[in-house]
């Protein structure tokens, strides 16, 4: 790592090493300059070797290394560990450069990060409907608008329309300020986040003026024929199946869709049943939809968050 500054790797006051060595604690990591030392059990060494190797590689493309893609490396690094004892030789955790979906507008690569994000990726190359459901954290929103912009760039179509149901999550929005806009975008900004790390700001604001890129409700989606669009509906469990029907009953030539969501978090009324659990019955024949499930061990967000969603399992089972 001699073409790289040390505090990429290690982190601010060695805050990468620091988690590194909470998560190996019979392994000692020491470093001076650009030297690091891995003394422990050869499993460990060879695990953080691994993830070494990683950051290394994420710092020379992208000139830093957050601390949420260390958490990435070692979710990952923890799941390929619980799946060696089965298999003779050790699986390689990282993506490699065929899982980049697009790069984000200052160069740092998206990529599929765990296997229920490379299958939305597959899924979505083969089919023109593609249901992406599982736990939250499990990167299925992020993904997907990330292959959405991947297919505006390569022209192979002319809009992204990105939609949510406007359903409260114990809030009313009657009681929300302002008008109708400024009411829903509060639950329309998960999709704008995803858009301003990808597409550079002056150009996302003239995608969305001449609506290239379009963000609405699913509402809003009612008598219209989406042609030539990949469309993306998120937080699918918060749709009806009234609703579930006439959002795929959209989708006109030359379209895609993914549709999103969690079957466990839905914030509908309990005499409504969501469009989402009954819809995995009802298309489940037809050729050209595609179901993925995501499952906890594809959680990339913090890692406690993993143990939260396997916990609430547990408890409600």
């Amino acid at each position: 790592m001699e073409d790289l500054d040390p505090v990429v790797i290690l982190g601010f006051s060695d805050e990468h090493l620091n988690q590194l060595d909470r998560a190996f604690p019979s392994t000692k990591i020491t470093a001076r300059g650009n030297r690091i030392k891995i003394l422990g059990p050869q499993d460990e060494v060879s695990a953080i070797e691994e993830i070494m190797s990683e950051m290394i590689s994420i710092g020379r493309q992208t000139g830093h290394i957050k601390s949420q893609d260390v958490s990435t490396l070692l979710a990952l690094a923890d799941k390929t560990e619980g799946d060696s004892s089965s298999s003779p030789a050790r699986k390689p955790f990282t993506q490699d450069k065929g899982d980049v979906i697009i790069h984000t507008h200052t160069g740092e690569a998206i990529s599929a990060k765990t296997p229920g994000q490379r299958n939305i990726v597959k899924a979505s190359e083969n089919n023109d409907i593609l249901f992406a459901i599982g736990p939250a954290g499990t990167g299925k929103t992020y993904t997907s608008v990330a292959l959405a912009v991947k297919a505006l760039k390569e022209r192979k179509v002319k809009k992204i329309i990105l939609a949510r149901p406007a359903v409260e999550a114990g809030e009313n929005l009657g009681f929300l300020p302002g008008d109708l806009k400024e009411k829903v975008d509060p639950y329309l900004r998960p999709l704008y986040d995803a858009l301003e790390e990808m597409i550079e700001f002056d150009k996302l604001e003239f995608q969305l003026a001449k609506n290239t890129i379009e963000i609405a409700p699913l509402a809003y989606m009612r008598g219209r024929t989406l042609n030539n669009a990949f469309v993306i509906l998120d937080e699918a469990q918060n749709a009806t199946n009234t609703q579930m029907k006439m959002f795929l009953t959209r989708i006109g030539f030359n379209s895609r869709a993914i549709i999103t969501g969690d079957v466990t978090q839905t914030d509908l009324p309990k005499k409504q049943e969501s469009g989402l659990i009954s819809i995995q019955n009802i298309l489940k024949d037809i050729d050209g939809i595609s179901f993925v499930y995501l499952s906890q061990e594809d959680v990339v967000r913090h890692k406690l968050v993993r143990d939260i969603i396997d916990a609430y399992e547990k408890f409600e089972k």
